[in-house]
């Protein structure tokens, strides 16, 4: 069910989740809009804290040690923290002073903490991005890290991938890059009341 973007959101910031399988092009998406947005002082992009070296590759992060993550999680440092594929990710807590301003904060997520997020983060718009099967096994191939076995189960998990509801918005990722980054780039300034 499509939600109604056009409103102006005066006081609070709104916290846009983005959510997708692996392989679906989500970090590139990011990636381009942060760049297309760059002057844009109403969105920020969120950097999150991972027990990962910075010199691992993928997405800009601040990496942390498993130890100091538990801390900081403890200590109430992270608006939304989880745990996938043996790393541990959180949003710190830093990013609700810019939602307190007004700031639209966007982040890249698991599904798992939308419940969490729904209940702690209000107003927020959940941005769900798919890509049929085809082109999803393409990407996963040409990114080159798993097998065909795991190629396989990641397009089984995909295809059972499911988040619904009315703060849901849905970006098919079925395109060129840059359409999809456009996509993305209207739905942030559409959440930003920006349009």
């Amino acid at each position: 069910m499509p939600i109604n973007l056009s409103k102006n959101i005066a006081e609070r910031g709104c916290l846009i989740l983005i959510v997708g399988p692996s392989g679906v092009g989500k970090d590139s998406l990011i990636d381009g809009a942060r760049d297309v947005l760059a002057g844009d002082a109403a969105i920020q992009f969120a950097i999150r804290d991972i027990n990962r070296p910075q010199e691992a590759g993928g997405e800009v992060h601040r990496p942390v040690t498993e130890e100091a993550f538990e801390a900081l999680e403890a200590a109430g440092g992270y608006a939304l923290s989880w745990r996938a594929h043996g790393l541990c990710y959180g949003i710190p807590k830093a990013y609700e002073a810019a939602l307190e301003q007004g700031v639209c904060v966007v982040a890249n997520v698991s599904r798992a903490v939308i419940p969490l997020a729904r209940d702690l983060c209000q107003p927020l718009v959940i941005v769900k991005v798919s890509a049929p099967a085809d082109l999803l096994r393409q990407r996963l191939i040409a990114r080159g890290r798993e097998g065909e076995a795991e190629i396989e189960g990641r397009i089984r998990r995909a295809g059972e991938f499911e988040v619904s509801g009315s703060d849901v918005v849905e970006l098919s990722n079925d395109s060129a890059l840059e359409i999809g980054i456009d996509r993305l780039v209207n739905i942030l300034r559409r959440a930003a009341g920006r349009t």
